[in-house]
């Protein structure tokens, strides 16, 4: 009877240590016995999902002026910052309506507000945001030339401060063989421009170099501002057979001037498409929208911590297209060449 009592306690005690092993390995099923979630559930090291996070961001917008090429980058722009951080981005855009001193004023409150980053259209809000801080990303879009913009000498294409962006400029050298390609037979070409925009210039001594190797003769035609852009459109009109206007800012927002001058009896090329559209015979653009949606993605980039304002370089237009404005061709009697887009009108 003694035997059978303990040979049911060593039974039992046998029972109970199995039992004991199989709930171990239960609990340590999954976790390896702490309280972390299962691996595949768990965040990425180092990742950063601004969807996820809710986070929202500031952005101050300033717009040189109202025309339609800074329209459309600044279009390109809303447009890119809003579907690649849906509902994330509160906008700020303030226009200048043409005056660089407004434009000092609207970056400084925009620093002075806190935002998260500044975007700059045009080379006078480019230069008032550079100025105002060294902090707060700055990208600039619809500026031809940053070295020149920014006077940085020897330019190698990263600003390498708080301030990076997308670039306007059309090849100058084909721009000078489409004066050629339209009018070979010409003598003299005069060059308008705004002397108090300084990527104006570049573009204009540029173009002059290229086109004096044509056997051109090239006679520079600046204005100060539009108190006296008549007298010197007049002048230039008077002693040129082509003129030529580079992306210019303030051309391009008085560009009915030039055009009630030239209109039916002198051709004007333009470096940009708005230009072009009202008073150009031809140009060799970019799309505006296109850069201004790159400045965008660029914006995001910086805003979720995906790269460094400092180490980005200057982004480019992909690509650029002949285009023609079909009314003043029709005053002038032209035919555009095979190869040309044009303009569309409204």
């Amino acid at each position: 009877m003694m035997k059978k009592k303990l040979l049911t306690l060593v039974l039992t005690l046998a029972m109970a240590l199995s039992l004991a092993a199989c709930g171990g390995d239960s609990a340590g099923s999954g976790n390896s016995g702490n309280n972390a979630p299962p691996a595949e559930t768990q965040e990425p090291a180092g990742s950063t999902s601004s969807d996820a996070s809710g986070e929202t961001y500031k952005i101050g917008i300033c717009q040189l002026a109202p025309h339609p090429a800074l329209d459309a980058a600044t279009e390109g722009f809303t447009d890119a910052v809003n579907a690649l951080l849906p509902g994330q981005v509160e906008l700020d855009p303030q226009n200048a309506a043409g005056d660089t001193p407004t434009c000092a004023t609207i970056i400084n409150g925009f620093v002075s507000g806190g935002v998260d980053l500044i975007m700059a259209n045009a080379t006078a809000p480019l230069q008032a945001a550079a100025s105002a801080t060294a902090d707060t990303p700055v990208l600039g879009t619809s500026i031809t030339e940053y070295g020149v913009a920014l006077g940085i000498d020897n330019f190698s294409g990263v600003v390498g401060s708080n301030v990076s962006g997308t670039s306007d400029l059309a090849p100058l050298d084909q721009q000078a063989q489409m004066i050629q390609e339209w009018y070979p037979d010409a003598k003299t070409v005069g060059l308008i421009f705004c002397s108090a925009e300084p990527n104006s210039q570049y573009q204009v001594d540029n173009v002059q170099k290229y086109l004096e190797d044509m056997g051109y003769t090239c006679t520079q035609f600046p204005f100060s501002d539009t108190n006296d852009m008549a007298s010197v459109v007049q002048s230039a009109a008077d002693a040129s057979d082509v003129l030529y206007v580079p992306t210019d800012n303030t051309a391009a927002n008085n560009s009915g001037i030039i055009d009630n001058i030239c209109r039916g009896v002198k051709p004007v090329f333009a470096g940009e498409e708005g230009i072009c559209g009202g008073c150009g015979v031809a140009t060799l653009s970019i799309s505006y929208y296109d850069i201004g949606y790159k400045t965008g993605e660029m914006a995001v980039d910086i805003l979720t911590g995906k790269a460094q304002v400092s180490e980005m370089a200057i982004e480019y237009a992909p690509q650029f297209v002949k285009k023609y404005n079909p009314a003043i061709c029709e005053a002038l009697g032209l035919t555009a060449p095979e190869g040309y887009e044009a303009i569309a009108t409204e």
